[in-house]
């Protein structure tokens, strides 16, 4: 009787395991990510991610041998440290005479030597790995292995001799912790040992229920490693025997078990240590498993759905996409062009912001928080002269403002440390910020000149605080960060000097400094005075609009007067430098000049026709092919060029895979970006992308549908934000308009901007200058254009233009007309 009853629960077991991968691979297959087979356990970008903002996971879903590879954003090389040169101020005037003379080699080499040190920021490192070894699981049948976007939870199932297992994965947004269930459709079927793998100095030791790992971040380049963290793994046990040794967890004869991974730090702040790791991983263990599984997936998923589920995207039918693995519908993307895989790598691009970036937490790094090694690529940093910037492109826009929260706390901490940089290196007020930082918020310039010689990653990074405020309209918000805004100004104010170059223009530029990431050092270069005219003029509007330091927002409006304007060069192109340098033969994957277009608006169709043209012939220069976070950018660029087509063929240039057999590729199994190797900034750039290809708002009013592509024939967008407070719901048919839901949080002018007619109550004509404050871009300067340029004008497709006058809170509905 009692093995009967043993076999009936055994067989009602493995109906529900089944039932359960029914729903996950069907019900929910569009958001979902799935897989035939399991990672190579060499490959890491097979691997599956998991986050929780502070704590990451790659999940490998080997059937006999798993791996779950980890990360805790604050465990990182070094400590508190400071790399300024103290022979930088001394300097400054001859290396700036040098480049005004043309003396360029020599002012290289004097920047060199007295504006960097032999530390060059630290590495971002891993937390190493967690192994689980399964005996006899090495021949397995039916596998399974997906990741669910809508959910943050990775599965993955197989059977071995008729016994289903079933591992369910997810990185606790409730809990943070990482927590795994593992079941087999047989009683007592999981028999498996657990232990750590890490190549840190480390120890391993048994704590009260758990298996704890204790290590230590690396010293480098001179500054010693102080952070300590520890690692605390326990098992839940419904039945079976789990013992715990000095080196290992094991478990016999086990029906279901559960996996709490808990990982902390001593760290604090950037400048300070001392925390308790084993008190901090400790207390989150042991809170995670004081309640029930299903009450902790409950919350993990309520909490991550309120943020996920704001936004929604659907860009067409390809019938049966599903039905093949992530890896096979990237190889094939170039025959099937499946708009699902596009919408799918947009979502995913929201996923990882979310898994990579919460209030409370550090910003997404190089990798976003996710990262096998002591050494990766580029150190994993933060690097600020643009990929940093595109981390957070498409959080306010696709509805994910609060992930804004850590960059903001990063930029108000480098305001703090680079004003020591500024009076240092440039007898400045103030404060400066280079091209790359890290946890430790260093601000002086890294690497070498022709690379690191640019002092604008500061003025970059508050363009974030600024934007942020256009699209919530939060004045609070925008008196706190004011004085970041402020001390980047006053930086300038006192850092620009006079041109002798153009003795009758009084221009004021910055120098040294280059155009990123090409040397040689330059004066005055294109980006660096977009930047300055932005800083400068968006500090004025601020104290405009919070009614303080007048006379400073006049010496603000006075010095940006003097910011060279921008150029078209002897090929029609916007001069990336001062002087007309460039070679249209240049194909480099930097387009900084090109940030007046995109994410700056100084340059537009309608304001700035010729800029715009210029814009585009420098783009067509560049070309379309580049590496995985420059492809992103260009996707946006062609987005503001109004060029649907065109954003679309840099689509198709990401969504080719990246394996062994494809080194060329952008995009790996997994679906992260190949810059190569890995740089998460693709994603984030392209779903940014996608979303500005379907709604801008930079250019005075709302543009819907400014670029959509021919092939996104039909489709619907639902939570995507613009400036001004506006929510949006977009539906769409032939390219034309069906239908348009806008929702206003302040209330307000609204201008629509549409190449289909609409109708709807409420719609006027547009016969005024822009009333909404926060959808009037500022007036750029007039060009400057070589008489040897060629412009031919732009083609652009006529609009429709509508003002609603609209009220906090409400809710406006138009249909378009189009037969």
């Amino acid at each position: 009787m009692e093995n009967a009853i043993v076999k009936c629960v055994s067989v009602l077991l493995t109906i529900l395991l089944m039932n359960t991968t029914v729903l996950f691979a069907q019900k929910r297959s569009e958001l979902i990510m799935w897989y035939d087979q399991p990672a190579d356990s060499m490959i890491w970008e097979q691997a599956l991610p998991l986050g929780n903002g502070r704590m990451g996971a790659m999940i490998y879903g080997i059937p006999a041998h798993e791996k779950i590879q980890l990360n805790e954003e604050t465990i990182w090389a070094g400590g508190p440290y400071r790399n300024d040169n103290k022979k930088s101020g001394a300097a400054l005037k001859t290396i700036q005479n040098d480049i005004f003379a043309g003396r360029l080699a020599a002012a290289d080499k004097l920047a060199n030597e007295t504006f960097f040190t032999k530390t060059h920021g630290m590495p971002y490192q891993t937390a190493g790995n967690i192994l689980l070894r399964f005996p006899g699981h090495e021949q397995y049948q039916d596998y399974y292995r997906a990741l669910d976007l809508e959910r943050a939870i990775s599965l993955t199932q197989y059977t071995v001799n008729g016994i289903t297992f079933t591992r369910e994965i997810f990185a606790s947004f409730a809990d943070d912790v990482i927590v795994m269930q593992i079941t087999s459709s047989k009683k007592g079927g999981i028999n498996c040992e657990l232990s750590y793998e890490n190549e840190s100095r480390h120890r391993v030791f048994k704590s009260a229920r758990s298996l704890a790992l204790e290590g230590k971040g690396s010293d480098h380049e001179g500054i010693s490693g102080q952070i300590v963290y520890q690692t605390h793994t326990a098992v839940q046990n419904t039945d079976g025997v789990v013992d715990i040794s000095d080196t290992k967890i094991e478990v016999k004869g086990a029906s279901r078990i559960r996996i709490y991974v808990s990982v902390a730090t001593n760290f604090k702040h950037y400048n300070l240590l001392g925390a308790d790791p084993f008190a901090r991983a400790a207390d989150r263990l042991q809170s995670a498993m004081s309640h029930s599984y299903e009450l902790a997936l409950k919350h993990h998923k309520e909490i991550y759905a309120r943020q996920f589920q704001r936004f929604k995207l659907q860009l067409g039918e390809e019938r049966h996409a599903e039905s093949q693995p992530v890896p096979t519908r990237i190889a094939n993307f170039t025959q099937t062009q499946d708009p699902k895989l596009v919408a799918l790598l947009v979502q995913f691009g929201r996923y990882l912001l979310i898994c990579s970036s919460q209030p409370g937490g550090q910003p997404a790094n190089l990798q976003g928080i996710w990262n096998r090694s002591r050494s990766p690529a580029w150190d994993s940093k933060y690097t600020i002269n643009i990929n940093t910037e595109m981390n957070y492109w498409p959080a306010d826009v696709t509805n994910l403002s609060h992930t804004l929260q850590p960059l903001f706390e990063m930029i108000k901490e480098l305001s703090e440390s680079g004003k020591e940089t500024a009076q240092t290196m440039y007898n400045a007020r103030g404060w400066v910020a280079h091209h790359n930082t890290d946890i430790w918020r260093v601000t002086s310039p890294i690497d070498f000149a022709a690379a690191g010689m640019w002092p604008s990653g500061g003025l970059w990074l508050s363009q974030h605080l600024w934007e942020h405020y256009l699209f919530s309209g939060d004045k609070v918000f925008l008196k706190q960060v004011y004085p970041i805004m402020k001390g980047a100004s006053e930086f300038l104010l006192s850092a620009l000097i006079r041109h002798p170059g153009y003795p009758y223009k009084d221009w004021r530029v910055l120098c040294p400094s280059i155009s990123p990431e090409q040397g040689p050092l330059s004066a005055g270069v294109t980006m660096d005075n977009q930047l300055c005219f932005d800083m400068l003029t968006r500090t004025a509007k601020a104290a405009e609009i919070l009614g303080v330091d007048n006379h400073f927002r006049d010496s603000l409006l006075v010095t940006v007067k003097r910011i060279p304007p921008m150029q078209i060069g002897k090929y029609s192109q916007l001069q990336e430098w001062l002087e007309d340098l460039d070679d249209p033969q240049n194909q480099h994957r930097h387009v900084s000049h090109l940030y007046g277009l995109f994410p700056s608006n100084q340059i537009s169709p309608v304001r700035t026709p010729e800029l715009f043209e210029a814009a585009r012939n420098s783009l067509m220069y560049r070309g379309d092919f580049a590496t995985g976070w420059s492809i992103g950018w260009k996707i946006n660029l062609w987005a503001r060029l109004l060029d649907g087509n065109h954003a679309y063929e840099i689509i198709k240039k990401m969504l080719t895979i990246s394996d062994q057999n494809h080194p060329d590729g952008r995009t790996y199994p997994n679906m992260f970006t190949a810059h190569p190797p890995f740089q998460i900034d693709g994603n984030f750039g392209l779903t940014a992308g996608v979303a500005e290809m379907l709604v801008q708002s930079h250019d005075g009013a709302i543009h819907l549908l400014p670029a959509i592509p021919d092939r996104w024939k039909q489709g619907t967008v639902k939570g995507i934000k613009a400036r001004g407070g506006f929510e949006i719901e977009l539906y769409w048919e032939n390219g034309h308009i069906k239908k348009v839901i806008v929702s206003s949080s302040l209330g307000g002018n609204l201008r629509l901007r549409t190449a289909s007619a609409l109708r709807g109550k409420g719609l006027q004509k547009v016969n005024k200058v822009q009333p909404n404050p926060l959808l009037v871009p500022a007036t750029t300067p007039a060009a400057m254009i070589s008489p040897d340029a060629n412009l031919k004008g732009n083609k652009l497709q006529g609009y429709y233009e509508y003002d609603v006058p609209t009220a906090p809170g409400g809710k406006y509905t138009f249909t378009g007309l189009w037969n």
